[in-house]
């Protein structure tokens, strides 16, 4: 793992493994959601709108001109995604509480549920904490890169750094 382990804050000092692989899971999720947001980011400043939504601006502006029911099916799609991203044989919010038998999951973020593969399961050891590793690198790079996206909307210079249409 290219930056190794970091713990400045001392938040797994007791070598509490479940407390560690909770982190984890969370620093994973937020990476997932950030390498949406960069993309997502990038992709309305260059001027790519759904079909309606032309009119609206990109960036912060958006949040101040989206209709109401907008809103609605935004909250109920987060709702739905949080719900259906979770290791469905240990149950939403690992309640346990349902007779699928015991998880197929491999390592917590891992929502393959036994339906997709991708060719993970051909992969060795060494390859998939290598996969894993990346993903979770892109993912701290992708939070860096949100934030500095949204720092230079604010001071009013996101212009100068990315080179797209407005």
């Amino acid at each position: 793992m290219p930056l190794g382990f970091f713990d400045p804050l001392g938040m797994v000092a007791d070598g509490d493994k479940e407390n560690f692989d909770r982190l984890r899971w969370v620093e994973l999720k937020h990476g997932r959601i950030a390498m949406l947001a960069v993309v997502g980011y990038l992709t309305t400043y260059a001027g790519v709108r759904f079909p309606g939504a032309e009119d609206i601006p990109s960036g912060f502006a958006a949040l101040d001109n989206l209709p109401g029911m907008v809103w609605a099916q935004m909250i109920a799609t987060w709702t739905m995604m949080e719900a259906a991203n979770q290791d469905q044989y240990a149950a939403p919010w690992g309640m346990n509480q349902n007779a699928l038998g015991d998880s197929p999951a491999e390592f917590k973020g891992d929502f393959r549920n036994g339906a997709l593969d991708f060719g993970w399961d051909k992969l060795n050891d060494a390859a998939k904490m290598r996969k894993r590793a990346i993903e979770l690198n892109n993912g701290r790079a992708a939070q860096m890169g949100i934030l500095g996206l949204m720092v230079h909307e604010k001071l009013g210079n996101v212009a100068d750094i990315l080179p797209l249409a407005n």
